[in-house]
């Protein structure tokens, strides 16, 4: 019995960096400056949470974070921004990861 104990502990601890190292290259901007010059990423408003000063959107790939096309919750750099888009919205937006949040700091709408 103890043997495989050690193999289970050996190879958990064998894998848990490779996680952690694999979900970093997934997400590899930090805390990057905000993406004033970034291009701009089409995506839909799926959610708008005003008191929480969050957006919920299903977007293509964001190049600068290095994240494939997913939906997900975004913080948003003015709340302000949130008057302007309704669920259902086709934006073009860019992020960026501010203060370690993913934050939409631009967007317009989609021609």
């Amino acid at each position: 019995m103890y043997v495989r104990e050690l193999i289970i502990a050996v190879t958990i601890g064998l894998a848990l960096p490779y996680v952690a190292y694999a979900d970093d290259a997934h997400h590899k901007n930090t805390d990057a400056k905000p993406a004033t010059g970034a291009a701009l990423t089409p995506g839909e408003v799926r959610k708008v949470d005003k008191d929480a000063g969050k957006v919920t959107i299903k977007h293509g790939p964001l190049e600068n974070l290095g994240m494939p096309a997913m939906t997900m919750v975004f913080r948003v750099q003015d709340p302000a921004m949130l008057d302007k888009v309704k669920v259902g919205d086709k934006i073009n937006f860019a992020a960026d990861k501010v203060n370690g949040a993913l934050t939409v700091m631009r967007f317009e709408a989609a021609q």
